[in-house]
């Protein structure tokens, strides 16, 4: 893993910190890579704009004392991030306390380096330390290299659900750990 740095301090940076902004600039590149050859480019630009952007959902989030975030970098550079959050995700019978772990994004160059592994073990971590007796997350149904990082963590697929981006409505599926 080199001398990859993890800076749990920018999870509760202002939207105006530098580190904030370079986050959600990593974020966006990291769904874009990721993503954009599967929507039309207009409401793609649209929704990139209203998470990622300076007063997206993503700021705000950053805002939440009720989100946990750790962050990956190398020489200064934001790699990746793991963000927990209150269980939002629509799982099927939770337990009172379960948590969501609602992103790990590690840009494609880092990918199989030990990052997405090192944000997770926090994720999971930090879940229990909050007392989780579960924790959630979805995952887009074709991204299959998603589903077997998670499946080795110990998460299966509990239920379904749907994302939508302009017209287009995926389906995504639900995946359940118990701590």
């Amino acid at each position: 893993m080199g001398d990859v740095e993890m800076d749990e301090q920018v999870g509760y940076a202002s939207p105006g910190n530098d580190k904030s902004a370079a986050l959600r600039v990593m974020a966006r590149r990291c769904f874009t890579e990721t993503f954009s050859h599967l929507y039309e480019p207009e409401p793609f630009a649209r929704f990139l704009d209203e998470v990622y952007g300076d007063s997206g959902s993503m700021s705000k989030d950053l805002l939440d004392p009720g989100m946990e975030w750790l962050v990956a970098e190398m020489r200064g550079e934001i790699i990746g991030y793991a963000k927990l959050r209150p269980l939002a995700a629509p799982a099927p019978n939770p337990r009172n306390g379960s948590l969501e772990l609602q992103q790990i994004y590690v840009l494609r160059e880092w990918h199989g380096r030990g990052i997405a592994e090192r944000l997770m073990l926090w994720a999971l971590d930090r879940a229990r330390t909050l007392g989780a007796p579960e924790i959630y997350l979805t995952v887009f149904d074709h991204n299959e290299r998603a589903k077997r990082f998670y499946a080795r963590h110990g998460f299966t697929e509990v239920g379904r659900c749907t994302f939508q981006l302009g017209d287009r409505i995926d389906d995504d599926r639900v995946w359940r750990k118990t701590l």
